[in-house]
């Protein structure tokens, strides 16, 4: 039996183990990974792409029949019509190469010409990029040998049509030309025009020589196969300048400058410290593995945010730091996610991430809107209740959001990792020692710390002096300073085409906030005794972080998107500034 044959048995056999309608590209690709061998094998099981994994990915989606997978043809259990078409297609491709039988490996070729449904996304989150794939193949194939007898016979058959079209035209009489009414008239006669060669067909004449078979172009001229990209040089990044902002502040708060001015300054400084944070994090977590370093990104992806919220606490603004908390949220929500996408739009038409991520994080954040209503309903159907009551209930609540956080590291990093690990940020350079990460961590955490001292010692007069209210610092100004390097990185990737990694940025850095920050204020709060620190935010938060879930779940439903719901969150979050100026 032909190699592509038993492919398609083994795809079929594995489609009727999986109760599926019929054999879709999907199976066709599993067969193909429990068979194969060679050098593209083995870099797309380096990438993280195995039996294993697919079938997480299969499991994700209804079973049968997958987006993009097209329908069935002939009897159940046959291929669908995007399997026939790849099928068709991997045979055209050995013939155009020269070769009598297609091979598994121009099946898989066939299959990531045209990636939809689950092949596609077993693509995009691995990282497989077909050029390099079709690279692979192209250096390991077998040149295409030619008979030589076959090709002189073909040759000399040519060249006996194109002699007996020549004489057949030869032979035909050739009809005499009238003369030209200028000479009759006794005009000079022009100088006739020079009459084509006797004889010469253009349609025998024009017939290039035999030549080799060309291969169907799939894909744009390669360039030469080069698996392992080189590395980029080091640049300065655009927040360098700003570390100048760090000692500036610490002399304007020392001299007693203008409030504004510090405020101002000191919030340029946290940018720079903040980011150089999130480097030392994703640096350990490179040398600690994927599972810890994971943990680690988790854990200290709001790390910057959250020591201002503290600073801002122990100060005794409650308000600020209510309004930090939702306004974290909707910033990711809307104008991080809003950019993103219009980044990414203006390159590709739609865009695909990975729903069962997106899915989950809308989920989480609805769990964490309930977490901010229940407490918020039961304030406002009890207002004779007293504090310490709201307070009991919102450390309850909080108890329960953070056990959640940590069921839901356990489901992400742990129990179904594969369905989440295709999004990842590459390290740029020589990734740094374990000692070198943590001590440039805890000088950036300390040098977080001292600034958001100064920029909270600020927030008094300058809401006194400018009318600014502790709600619109909260919800517009804290968010963006916080997050504004992972902000920058989501903005940027999504640019570059990894709309699910910004994806994760954005949503994940939510869920962290509404699961993880805000109980910990909550705690941090009692344990400081600060008055009022519970999760009753007022209804105007409530109610635009309700209306903020609900679009973005709208948006991540069906797993595309495009540069228009883009514009439509940023608009969202403009009407959201607007009002909070306001407050």
């Amino acid at each position: 039996m032909p190699p592509l044959e038993e492919l398609r048995t083994a795809a079929a056999g594995r489609a009727a183990a999986l109760e599926a309608d019929f054999t879709g590209t999907e199976h066709l690709l599993l067969a193909w990974l429990d068979t194969a061998t060679g050098p593209l094998a083995e870099a797309v099981a380096g990438a993280g792409l195995t039996p294993d994994t697919l079938l997480a990915l299969m499991a994700s989606g209804s079973k049968g029949r997958r987006r993009g997978g097209g329908v069935p043809t002939g009897e159940p259990g046959g291929l669908s019509s995007q399997a026939q078409r790849v099928m068709d297609l991997a045979t055209e491709q050995a013939t155009a190469a020269g070769r009598e039988e297609a091979t598994p490996d121009d099946l898989f070729l066939a299959m990531i010409h045209e990636p939809r449904g689950v092949v596609a996304r077993a693509l995009t989150e691995h990282q497989l990029k077909p050029s390099k794939l079709r690279a692979l193949v192209r250096a390991d194939a077998p040149k295409p040998r030619r008979d030589p007898a076959e090709a002189d016979a073909k040759a000399a058959e040519r060249a006996a049509e194109k002699a007996a079209r020549k004489a057949a035209r030869e032979a035909q009489p050739k009809p005499e030309r009238s003369a030209a009414p200028e000479a009759q008239a006794g005009r000079p006669e022009r100088a006739p025009k020079p009459e084509p060669r006797r004889g010469r067909d253009p349609e025998i004449d024009d017939i290039p020589e035999p030549r080799p078979p060309v291969r169907p172009k799939l894909t744009p001229p390669p360039k030469v196969a080069a698996v392992v990209e080189a590395p980029t040089p080091r640049k300065f990044g655009l927040l360098t300048p700003l570390y100048l902002a760090v000692p500036v502040a610490i002399w304007m708060h020392l001299t007693h400058v203008e409030p504004l001015a510090v405020f101002i300054t000191a919030c340029l400084a946290v940018l720079p410290l903040a980011g150089l944070m999130g480097k030392a994090t994703e640096h350990l977590a490179e040398r600690t593995g994927p599972a810890l370093g994971g943990l680690l990104n988790a854990t200290f992806g709001n790390a910057a945010e959250l020591i201002i919220a503290l600073a801002a606490l122990r100060a005794g603004y409650v308000e600020l730091v209510k309004a930090s908390i939702t306004g974290s949220i909707l910033g990711n929500l809307l104008l991080i996610l809003g950019l993103s996408l219009l980044a990414g739009g203006t390159r590709k038409p739609m865009l695909a991430f990975n729903r069962t991520n997106a899915g989950m994080s809308s989920a989480m954040l609805a769990l964490a809107v309930a977490g901010m209503v229940f407490p918020a309903l039961f304030h406002a159907t009890h207002p004779d209740a007293a504090l310490l009551v709201e307070l009991h209930l919102s450390e309850a609540v909080a108890t329960i959001l953070a056990i959640t956080y940590l069921f839901s590291l356990l489901f992400v990093l742990r129990t179904h990792r594969p369905l989440f690990g295709g999004a990842s940020h590459a390290i740029e350079g020589k990734a740094w020692g374990v000692g070198l990460a943590l001590g440039v961590l805890g000088l950036a955490t300390v040098g977080v710390a001292v600034m958001s001292e100064i920029l909270v010692h600020a927030v008094g007069p300058v809401t006194a002096s400018f009318g600014v209210s502790q709600a619109f610092l909260g919800l517009i100004v804290i968010p963006v300073i916080g997050n504004a390097a992972e902000h920058a990185t989501a903005i940027v990737v999504a640019r570059k085409g990894n709309t699910d990694l910004a994806f994760q940025i954005a949503l994940g850095s939510s869920t962290q906030i509404a699961l993880l920050v805000a109980p910990i204020l909550v705690f941090a709060g009692a344990f400081m005794g600060v008055a009022g620190m519970n999760l009753v935010f007022p209804a105007f938060e409530v109610m635009a972080l309700s209306v903020a879930v609900i679009v973005s779940a709208i948006i991540t439903l069906d797993g595309e998107s495009h540069w228009f719901e883009g514009v439509q969150l940023l608009a969202l979050y403009a009407m959201l500034g607007a009002a909070a100026w306001f407050i």
